[in-house]
This record gives structure tokens, sequence and C-alpha cells, in this order.
């Protein structure tokens, strides 16, 4: 497998440090609010390449920290009359639920700062110890300039970096250097406060990401992961600091994703362009936002659209009523013992290609789109087989839902059984059933469906067409199609490419 590295610029064959084990590191929330759709992008991507390094056999250690203390959780819990660490449960709560809502798998590890704060005086207490940091009032910063490689991952001199640095360091007149940035701060008065060698205080940002990492996955990762935007200050922070302290390299790969746009600029809470990842998925589904993400290379800018999502969401659907087809096809009769014919010869050996062809293209730096190609091209060419063939051995058309299933999972989708997604449907596409009184519902509203499709088929037994039509015509009016099969009538909820 090959991936792009932010630190050399190219990409590099990935072998891990020690064999079968991956150590992946990617920065999780702030938990000061929701997390938006573009939040979503990153831990997207980075639960994909988990599942995927899972799918080719690896064990992974995946840790994603979680940031409970920092401004924002501060300032959130002075506008509500709350105080910090009750904003910081309440939202890293809130984290865990929408994650779940977007099947995003719980990492190996999940620390939260708050719970390193003795390691992070350690940690800053050795970088005192080096000459990499110095104590202003009981501040603690680091001395940027005296880490001669500062600036190899963002590809920037000093100078440059400097002149860019506004907004991104935080300015202080008593810093030796513009571009230090804070390892400790003193408490203001009501924040929260730890004490240290150098006074009551609380860690800085960057250097919670670099302990927690080490704490859980040792000096040096495999992977470190996050977003483009936190190439300058953050990770280029945690690199210096790290590298300061241990004269090894923090990350061996630094994987970045794409920044998600809006109206021409990057979505993003302070331009109020951003819509929360929750809202999302209640609208369009859980795959469709996945699907909508997984057919652009994680790499590359891209722009959100409801009407893309629209689309995504009938891609799915269309992937599993194409499910539902080849498994009721499959099961309708035994295999024939007779030799294939040469068309379901020449399908058998093509599908015998699929795997390694899905595993080619997410082996060229997790080039899910060209993946999620070959399931289409799949899904097509298997459609086009039970349409001119009428196959003998339905072994095939199973093998090609279990392909669809099996290459479907380190993506995160087509992993739903037919019955459970149509409950999840009537009870309101826009939304997870939450609440067994809901899932009550959903269940008997499927029951009544299933019964006025058994009254149609006695009606129609008894040359009743008139009424049988009705019931038809009246289903379709409502979204369920009927669809008249040998052994028997099936019905599904037909997509219209808009919110349901």
């Amino acid at each position: 497998m090959r991936l792009y590295n932010t630190l050399t610029r190219r990409e590099e064959e990935f072998v891990p440090q020690e064999a079968g084990v991956v150590r992946m590191y990617a920065c999780g929330p702030t938990v000061h609010d929701r997390f938006t759709i573009a939040n979503a992008r990153a831990f997207l991507t980075f639960d994909v390449l988990r599942r995927y390094l899972e799918f080719k056999g690896y064990k992974v250690l995946y840790t994603q920290n979680i940031t409970d203390i920092e401004d924002r959780i501060i300032k959130k819990g002075e506008a509500l009359g709350s105080s910090a660490q009750e904003v910081a449960e309440r939202y890293t709560q809130a984290f865990f639920e929408d994650r779940e809502l977007l099947g995003i798998l719980p990492p190996t590890y999940q620390p939260r700062a708050t719970e390193m704060v003795p390691k992070i005086i350690e940690f800053i207490q050795g970088l005192l110890e080096r000459g990499f940091a110095y104590v202003v009032d009981g501040d603690v910063y680091f001395r940027v300039r005296r880490f001669k490689d500062y600036g190899k991952l963002s590809g920037k001199n000093l100078e440059e970096l400097a002149a860019g640095a506004s907004g991104r360091v935080e300015p202080d007149p008593r810093k030796e250097d513009p571009l230090d940035f804070a390892l400790w701060k003193v408490a203001k008065p009501g924040e929260p406060a730890w004490d240290s060698p150098w006074g009551k205080g609380r860690p800085g940002w960057h250097i919670e990401c670099s302990v927690m990492a080490q704490a859980t996955l040792g000096t040096t990762l495999d992977i470190h992961g996050g977003g483009q935007d936190l190439i300058f200050p953050h990770h280029e922070n945690e690199l210096a600091q790290s590298e300061a302290l241990t004269g090894r390299p923090l990350a061996r790969f630094w994987v970045h994703n794409g920044l998600v746009m809006a109206g021409g600029q990057e979505m993003h809470k302070s331009l109020g362009n951003f819509e929360y990842a929750r809202d999302v998925v209640a609208r369009h589904g859980r795959e469709a936002v996945r699907l909508f993400f997984l057919l652009r290379h994680y790499r590359k800018p891209m722009d959100f659209s409801h009407k893309a999502l629209a689309e995504a969401q009938a891609a799915v659907e269309r992937v599993y009523n194409f499910l539902e087809e080849i498994e009721a096809q499959g099961a309708l009769a035994p295999t024939r013992a007779e030799p294939r014919s040469p068309a379901e010869q020449e399908f058998s050996a093509y599908l015998a290609t699929v795997r390694a062809e899905f595993e080619r293209e997410m082996d060229a730096d997790l080039n899910t789109a060209g993946a999620l190609g070959v399931l289409f091209e799949l899904v097509r060419r298997t459609n086009t087989f039970m349409q001119e063939t009428a196959p003998h051995d339905r072994s095939l058309l199973r093998r090609a839902g279990e392909l669809i299933r099996e290459l479907g999972r380190p993506l995160g989708l087509f992993q739903e059984e037919p019955k459970v997604r149509a409950k999840v449907t009537l009870s309101g596409r826009a939304r997870i059933i939450a609440g067994a009184e809901e899932e009550i519902i959903a269940g008997n509203v499927e029951e009544l469906i299933n019964l006025l499709v058994e009254v149609r088929g006695e009606l129609r037994a008894k040359g009743e067409f008139a009424l049988a039509d009705r019931i038809r015509a009246r289903l379709n009016e409502l979204g369920i199609e009927l669809r008249d099969k040998e052994g028997g009538t099936r019905w599904r909820l037909r997509l219209k490419g808009k919110e349901q």
C-alpha cells in the first residue's frame, strides 16, 4: 500500500515499524460544540483508513484524542453559565452520539487531555531541561528557533512562517520570538487550573496531542493524521516539541485530508457557512454521507452540496435494491448440477478479479473513488448478467452479493439488511430510530404493508383486479413500489433523489 506523506511530499510504500501492527493517531474534537460536516470528513477519512488496514490483516492501534480543556470550551461555559467541565462532558457525549450516527468505529484509545496533565507537566519539564522551553511569569513557551528542523512539515522557512503566523500563533510581547508557542498557560481567575512547578495553570493545545499520542502508542507513530488546516501550526508544533524531547521522529507518515468548501470558502463556524453533521445525516442518511465523501479522493478539496448528497442517497438505495434482487434470485432455486454455460464461466472469471481490482485502487493512496468504481461496475455487470443470461448457477449471484458486502465493509457501506433499512426508513428517512417505542411503531407499519400486499394477492387470486390495482396504486403514491415476481410479491421504498 502506498500513502502520500505530507512530510516528504510524495507517495511512499507504507510498511509499519512492527510487522502486522499499525500505530495510528488522528486528531479528535475540541468538545465545545457538536461537530460540523466539514469536521466529519477527517473523522471519516481515518475511520476508512483504519478499517482498510484491518481489512488487509493488520492489527491497528488507533488513538483519537478528546481535547476537553481549551479556550473555546471555557468561553462556551461562560456564555452558558456552566463550568468548562460541564461543557466538555456534554459535548463529549454529543461527539460519541454523532460519531455513531456516521457509522464511525470507536478508536482503540480515546484519551482526554485532562487525564494527561501529570504526563504533560513531565513532558514540559523535559523540554525545559533541554533548553527548548522557557518560563515567563508562570507561562511556559517553546523556543521555535532552537529546533533546527522547524517548518519541515509545512515546507516553509522560519521567515515565511513568521509572516503567516498572525491569527494562528498567540501574540505575547513577553515571548522571545513571535513564533514561540505556549506549552503551559497561567490560569486566569475562574478558569480550570492544575498545580505545576510554574504555578497554577493548564496545558497549551499542541502539547496535549503530543503527550496523548506518545502515552498510548509510543515514541514514534506509524501514521499521524488530520485535516490539512492542522498542518500549521498544530502539527508543526507537535512535531517540533516531540522530536526536541525524544530526538526521534514523532511519525513516519503524516496524512492529511482536504478541506470542505461552501460557497467558494472553507466551511468554518467562524464564517457561519456550516451545517452540523448530525443534521446532514438526518436529511440524507448515514451511508449517503459516507458515499458523498468517499466519491472524492481524500486529499482533494470538495464542495458541500445537498444535490450531490441526494444523488449519493439515491446511489446507496440502488445498491441495496440490487442486493435485495440478487439475494432473492440466488435463493429462488437451488444451483443446478449441469455444467456452467460460457456466459457463466466468463462471469465467474470476472468475479474472481474483483477483490484484487478493489485492493489495487485502495492501495493507491486510499483511492476510495476508484474502489467505488469497481463496486459500481460489479453492480452493472451483475445486472447485465442476470438480464441477459438467466443463469442456472445461482451461486454466482450469491457471490456477487457477498463481494459487495465484503468490499463495502472497509468503506463502512452496504452492511445493513433490507428489513433493518425498512424500519429506519419507515420511521422517517431523515433520522435513525431512537427508542423502543418508535421501533415498535416502525415494525407495525412494516407489518401493515405486508398485510396489504397479502390482501392484494388474495384479491388477484379471486379475479378482483380492480380493487387489487387500487391498493397497488395507493401504495405507489405513498412511495411503496410493488414487484410481482415468481414466488410472490415483494415491496420496496422508492427514492426520488430527494429528502424522504
